[in-house]
Parts: structure tokens; sequence; C-alpha cells
């Protein structure tokens, strides 16, 4: 669901820290791309040498089924070597070693091991070598070897071992904005990584300016700029080795705003946007300025989240096979009392009007029930600000949080006037103060009970959210109304997007890239959080009639989560 009213104090959300994100390789990836060569093949058109560095998670190598069979990757030129990863699919190796080598037939060893458990490997590395291989010597199956992913981290190789060199650095710019519509949108948020802040101009005339201190002089060959729909429609990129005289290496008239990745080439240790033609009546403002390169002085970055394995396995589900009245799994689900946002009639109970039914599913009620001393806005029939309805509503926010996987749940939603059933998740955190829209929200499910014919996925971020979220409606087959029977709903999220499914069926594709190129700033890579809840009234579904029923009941088969 989309809780903008409630929630329109966002704008302090540009105050708050980048997401947290796991430990990575501090070094940059060598191997994506680069030429690869294998003992063989099972099937060279399926399984190909390539599919190994080719930064799917879904494609992948495959040997023939003979001990022993090697991969191995030319980076292009010597490498210092610092981590390599592995990601195996079944037919893993029990034995293998990871080598390097200067010339493709003298190996030196790496990593060696007789006791390999397969699944996703990170190895600490220490060596140097233009090829680096695994080379497997004992199958755990009776297949063969077979990677997903092999990754090479260190410095140099064909690469040139580029890098982002800007984040976490000192910006300065002409002006800063720092008020209710951008609270402390200061030269820093340009460079913390965090797609969800930005730096804006206090003053809304040219020229305005803004440039990173890399810390020391640096070869810079790449410069990505996320605008915001306040752009430059002029301007150039300059490099300076002190702040004061500056080189243009960039320059357009034609800026059209959104993500733009420019291939450059220039030397300094400052690199400055330089804005002469702003695109409306707004100043300048950049959600990202992020310089790559080789020198200066660079902070080693977060690391984004895995992607997940293919197949995933399953991390988390609740069946609800409860005992009939049993309440939802408080290991699981915390239940989230109190009103509704965007103008609904409901009050939320504390797992009052949830409860399993005995026969595997998990009920969530509304009630034509009044509750005393709750805040609700004005009933469109009484007047009253008393809540005339009750319903459920719960989360896994303060048990479960995860980043990437298949989210899928089987619901049956109800008919009727008003009602407002809904799959969700929120960005986690949302539970450390950072408001909507700036931790970001999927809507997995939406139905309106006065249309169940048609279901809606949808996400929203600052750039794009309520009415103006990326999303889409679809319906069952023959018109089918979703009210019938349980339908399974599925969001498959990993660093490229997410798919939607409705029963097995793809029904919508978000590509991160797209949205970045034509919406604005993609927000869904750290963790998030599941909702469930059935909304009475609102600002979208209207609200109930006399005909609408009461109770009404969304039944929950299962919620599951793959990684």
């Amino acid at each position: 669901m989309s809780p903008l009213l409630r929630r329109l104090v966002a704008l302090v959300a540009l105050a708050i820290p980048l997401f947290p994100l796991p430990a990575h390789a501090a070094d940059p990836l060598l191997s994506q791309g680069r030429p690869v060569t294998a003992s063989s093949t099972e099937s060279a058109a399926a399984f190909p040498a390539s599919a190994a560095v080719d930064g799917d998670a879904g494609t992948r190598w495959s040997s023939a089924f003979s001990d022993p069979q090697w991969i191995q990757v030319d980076l292009g030129a010597t490498a210092a070597i610092t981590q390599v990863e592995l990601s195996w699919e079944a037919a893993y190796a029990t034995a293998f070693q990871v080598q390097a080598s200067t010339d493709g037939t003298s190996w030196s060893n790496l990593h060696s091991t007789a006791a390999g458990t397969g699944g996703n490997q990170t190895l600490s590395v220490s060596g140097s070598g233009r090829y680096v291989r695994v080379l497997g010597t004992q199958r755990a199956t009776q297949w063969g070897y077979s990677l997903w992913e092999f990754k090479v981290y260190g410095n140099g190789g064909g690469s040139g071992g580029e890098r982002l060199l800007s984040y976490g650095k000192p910006g300065v710019a002409s002006s800063s904005q720092h008020d209710g519509n951008c609270w402390e949108c200061t030269p820093a948020r340009a460079f913390d990584l965090d797609p969800a802040s930005r730096w804006a101009t206090a003053a809304w005339s040219d020229p305005g300016w803004i440039y990173v201190d890399l810390g020391a002089t640096a070869q810079i060959s790449k410069v990505v700029l996320q605008w915001d729909p306040a752009y430059a429609r002029s301007y150039q990129l300059q490099t300076s080795p002190d702040a004061n005289t500056w080189t243009t290496i960039y320059s357009t008239t034609s800026g059209a705003g959104f993500k733009q990745t420019l291939n450059v080439s220039g030397t300094g240790r400052y690199v400055r946007m330089y804005g002469t033609q702003r695109a409306g009546a707004y100043g300048y403002s950049l959600w990202e300025f992020q310089v790559y390169g080789t020198g200066g002085n660079p902070t080693t970055p977060p690391a984004p989240p895995r992607d997940p394995a293919n197949p995933p396995a399953l991390v988390w589900n609740d069946e609800f096979n409860g005992a009939a009245g049993a309440k939802p799994d408080a290991a699981k689900w915390r239940a989230d009392p109190g009103t509704g946002p965007n103008n609904e009639l409901e009050y939320y109970t504390d797992h009052a009007n949830a409860a399993m039914d005995g026969q595997g599913h998990l009920v969530m009620e509304a009630r034509k029930q009044a509750t005393p001393g709750s805040a609700c806005p004005p009933d469109p029939l009484t007047g009253s600000t008393t809540c005339q309805y009750t319903s459920a509503r719960m989360n896994t926010g303060t048990k479960f949080h995860f980043t990437y996987g298949r989210v899928e749940a089987r619901i049956k939603v109800p008919k009727g006037n008003g009602l407002w059933p809904a799959f969700w998740m929120m960005g986690a955190d949302f539970l450390t103060g950072r408001p909507w829209p700036y931790n970001g929200e999927i809507d997995i499910m939406e139905v309106l009970g006065k249309d169940v014919k048609t279901s809606y996925s949808t996400v929203h971020a600052p750039a794009y959210n309520g009415g103006g979220g990326v999303g889409s409606p679809y319906t069952l087959p023959n018109g089918a109304d979703y009210s019938d029977d349980f339908h399974v709903w599925a969001a498959n999220w990993d660093s490229k997007g997410i798919v939607y499914t409705l029963d097995g069926r793809t029904v919508f594709t978000i590509s991160k890239d797209q949205v970045e190129q034509t919406r604005g700033p993609w927000i869904f890579d750290h963790p998030f959080y599941i909702i469930l809840n059935l909304a009475v009234g609102g600002d979208w579904p209207g609200p109930p009639n006399a005909a609408t029923p009461f109770p009404s009941r969304m039944l929950v088969d299962y919620v599951r989560v793959y990684q």
C-alpha cells in the first residue's frame, strides 16, 4: 500500500545515513566479461565457460562428468589477486585448487581444499598472475563441475584497476539547500552512495556547481550522474589539481537528466560538475555524483548485497498450520495496531482480528466494529472520528529482514466496496527513523474490493511515489475474479530489478536500469520486511457501502522467502 498522507514528514529522510550493507572485497572485480576457457563443457550452447564470468547469476558453466576439470579466466595483464568468489551449482567440487599463472602454463596455488561444501564461497587469497583458474580434482556428485559465478578481485589486470574514487570524499558546492523542501541537501549527499539522499543548490540561478576532493591526483575514466528533476541542460565536467584552475573533460548543451554514465579522460585531484543552464525554474540537484578511475585516495565503499542463488533456497516461511483460533507466530510476526494511513477507516487491532482457521490458513478479518478513543478520519456516512471498523495488519519488522530473493504468498482476497487487501514490503530503515518514501516500498499485491478482477504491483521511491509509483495493473485469464480462489503472488527481486509473477506467470517486470534512466534513483538494494494487511476505506478504494459484507476475510495460505 502507499501510506502517503501519514508520512509527509519524509523530507527529513535526507539527514539519515546510508543503508547498512555487508562487507565485501575492497578491490575491483577484474574477471567479469574477460576471455575464459575450460577443460570441457557439458554443452557449449547451454553451459559455456563464458557464463561463469558474465555477471549473470542465472547462467552457468558446466563441465564433462569426469576428473579433473578446470576453468580459467584471462585478466588481460598481470594483477595482484586478493579475493576469489565461487558460486557453485549442485554439481560442486569436494577437492579443488584456485591457481594463478603469468603465462597460462605454470601455475601456483592460491587456495586448496579437499573438503569443499559447495554453495557460495568467498576466498581471501594472496598472489599474482594474468590467468586465474579453478582446478577441480574430485567431484561431489556423479555429474561434473558447475559454477554460476567465478569472480576474481584484485588490482591491475586488463581493466586497469578502475574503481570508485569519490565515495565518502569531501564535497564543496556553490550553495546547498536546507529547508522544508530539501533537508540537509549538502554536497556530501552526492558522494555517499545512498540513492535516496541528494545535494541541491539553494540558489535557483546560473551557474551552479559541485566538486569532490579525491584526496590525491587521479586518472579519471568515468563519471556517473543521477540527476533529480532539477537537472542541468548545459554543464561541463572539469578536473583540477588545486580547485582553482579547471580543465574541461566533458561538455554538453543538451543534458536530458536522469542517469548519465559518461566515459571521460582527465587528470586531477578535484572533479567538478559546473552547470551553466538549468532545465527548469529550480536549481541543480544530484542524487549521485560518482567518479571512477585510478589513483586518488579512495575509501572502500560498502559492497552491494549478493544476488540470490539459482535456484534459490527456502530461507523463511510461515505455513499457518496452527490450531483454529491460534494467533500468528510471535517469533515471525508482530501486530501493527493503530489507525491506517491514506484516510482509511479501520482501526488495526493487536491480533484480535487475525487467527488460524485450523485448515492451514491465516484469517485476517475486517469487521464493522466501532473503536472508542481512536482517531480515524471522519466517517463519510456519520461524520464520526471514532473508527467504525476493525481489521488486521502485521509485519516481520523486528523479526525478519532480507535483501533480494523470491518472496511469495498464496492469498484469497475478499470482495466488496471499500476493502483493500495487500501483501507488500517496506525498507527496514523505516523502523529506525527514515520516513517513507525514502526507505522504499515494494507492493507485491494490492486488490480493490470494488474491482476484484484487477491486481496491482508497484514500487515507491522519493522520485516516484503515491499515484506516480512505478507499477502496473494486471488481470487473470478470461477475466476471472480474484476473490473466487487462492492465487500465488510473487516478487523475484535481485540487483537488476523485480519480476512480478501471478500463479507462476510473469505479469510485470521492473528494470533497475530503465527506472534510473527514465524515473529516478533505484533505492531497493537494502533490507526490507514483509507486511500483510486488510484495509477498509481510504483515498484509493473509497468507503464501504451498504452492500459491503462484514465480516470480510482475507485468507493467507502461506508466505515464503527464497534466497
